[in-house]
């Protein structure tokens, strides 16, 4: 969840604070990094500097700061995101944050921070040369290498270099893309490709993409106004990275240019140009609400055009062709990366841009970073390959000691991750009783016991277990399976006793008819009782 931690004389810089998803239906809105590590480590956190502003890299920032009070750094577009996100918390009126600029130095406590331009997909990103007491260390943070970027923020390629001079100690690099040959492409290829689908559609145009890929925003822009179209933005995410970037000058529409979503529907249908959230699938997101004909405002016809201008991350393929599957039957025309390879590019480096970026700055030592251990393990590969004389793999809770001699891994400290739903924990009991919910369903028996200890009456419900309408036979069984495992108690048998048995009585039968455990829940009432 991109949170790292360097360390020196006993205090602590953070290099990006983000989180991350969870996937399993169990009710999780976001999981961020468990940050009591840094409390058992010892030293005391003096600030955290933000790369750029990717919600896997700002979004644990308002826990961070309800745990500790320190100032962050970021670019001042990340800021505009960081302010949304700590005012959804609460926690924005006692925040310090201050803005970073490339190539001009702030302190944080014993280490200097300067920040450097590098390209990514979204505005404002920067990689992080931090001077620290052992030498320089370069944290590339999300990169690629975009020689024509679409607001003429280039890849800061020359100081990386002057580094490289002057005697680099620690790259930290993203291996996101370790795997992929050739160069990652341009932003300006895939307006090329956007803008010739736009200007052959007859009717309107949906395009589909991350909401923070504010140079693509830029692009669509362009492209409306050349058009004569509208913009109608749907979905919170994309209004939000709209509001915020028009606001800090890195969107520059007019005013004319975008139309309310509640006005949509009166436009002709040849001027909407849409751009939508949802590309990864997302049931609850605007393109999945299109495709089903559930939002609010606008409504998919038939002959409009619907454009995937997004990479489908690997496991959401499933939710991904089923909303392309709905579109095509509503009768849309859509295109992805599969029928047009050019409608996306991706926003970390490839292969041949990573083999660049060392030989840039040519580290004593190399960490990779972001990325799972196969990537990472393919990255330090590369960084042998081009000669980096110590190269180390670490991951979560790993701790490496860089010095003049190399890099020594030492003592582990304890990591983990926080589920939140609500702005509350769930703790790993809760979410494995979720988890065990949803495998096995539950059960509930209410047991009625009289004043002389015999079974007045016994029922049980269940969920997820059997349909109860249909397969009743198997409901009469467990409540027989319970009043046997009483009748073999005393009379006497304390309660819990009693809820035991019957507890095992009834997992006990539905294992035979279904082959599964169903969470049981026994509740033991006697007659004449409060």
């Amino acid at each position: 969840m991109n949170c790292m931690a360097l360390e020196q004389h006993g205090e602590v810089l953070l290099i990006d604070c983000g989180v991350s998803f969870d996937h399993r239906g169990l009710g999780v809105d976001v999981v961020h990094p468990d940050f009591s590590s840094l409390d058992t480590f010892g030293a005391r956190v003096v600030g955290v500097v933000i790369t750029h502003g990717h919600e896997d890299h700002i979004g644990a920032l308002p826990y961070l700061l309800n745990r500790y009070d320190v100032p962050i750094w970021a670019p001042p577009y990340a800021i505009g995101l960081i302010e949304e996100r700590l005012r959804e918390h609460r926690v924005l009126a006692y925040a310090r944050i201050r803005p970073s600029h490339p190539r001009e130095s702030f302190e944080v406590g014993s280490f200097s921070v300067e920040p450097i331009r590098v390209t990514h997909s979204i505005a404002d990103a920067t990689a992080l040369a931090i001077e620290t007491n052992a030498g320089t260390v370069v944290h590339t943070g999300d990169f690629k290498i975009d020689d024509t970027p679409t607001d003429g923020e280039h890849f800061d390629a020359e100081r990386l270099r002057e580094l490289g001079d002057r005697g680099v100690l620690l790259l930290m690099s993203d291996s996101t893309n370790i795997d992929i040959a050739g160069p990652a492409g341009s932003e300006m290829g895939v307006g090329d490709a956007l803008e010739g689908l736009v200007a052959s559609a007859k009717s309107a145009v949906v395009v589909a993409m991350f909401a923070s890929n504010v140079h693509r925003l830029r692009l669509l822009g362009d492209i409306a106004i050349r058009h004569g179209r509208k913009i109608v933005v749907l979905g919170r995410g994309v209004g939000t990275h709209t509001r915020v970037a028009r606001r800090t000058g890195y969107l520059p529409w007019p005013d004319h240019l975008v139309c309310p979503e509640t006005m949509a529907p009166e436009l002709p249908r040849s001027k909407v140009l849409g751009i939508a959230t949802g590309s990864q699938g997302e049931a609850r997101a605007a393109l999945a609400r299109l495709a089903r004909g559930e939002h609010p405002t606008f409504e998919i016809a038939p002959g409009d055009r619907v454009v995937l201008s997004s990479r489908t991350i690997p496991g959401n393929e499933p939710e991904v062709q089923a909303i392309v599957d709905l579109l095509i039957r509503r009768g849309c025309d859509v295109h992805s990366r599969i029928t047009d390879e050019n409608v996306h590019v991706s926003g970390h480096a490839h292969r041949i841009e990573q083999r660049r970026m060392i030989e840039l700055v040519r580290p004593t030592n190399f960490v990779p970073v972001h990325g799972t251990l196969h990537h990472l393990t393919r990255h330090a590969a590369l960084a042998r390959e081009v000669g980096v004389p110590n190269v180390a793999v670490i991951d979560d809770g790993t701790v490496a000691e860089i010095t003049s001699h190399g890099i020594a891994i030492r003592e582990r400290v304890a990591t983990g991750r926080v589920h939140v739903y609500a702005g509350h924990e769930l703790g790993p009991d809760v979410l494995r009783a979720r988890m065990f919910l949803a495998e096995q369903g539950v059960a509930s028996c209410l047991i009625v016991v009289d004043a002389a200890g015999s079974v007045h009456a016994v029922d049980v419900k269940t969920r997820g277990v059997v349909d109860e309408a249909c397969f009743g036979r198997e409901i009469e069984e467990a409540k027989g399976a319970v009043r046997r495992a009483i009748l073999e108690l005393d009379v006497d048998a304390e309660d819990e006793k009693m809820a035991d048995h019957a507890r095992l009585a009834i997992r006990h039968t539905f294992w035979k008819s279904r082959g599964i455990k169903p969470m049981t829940i026994v509740h033991v009432h006697r007659l004449g009782q409060a």
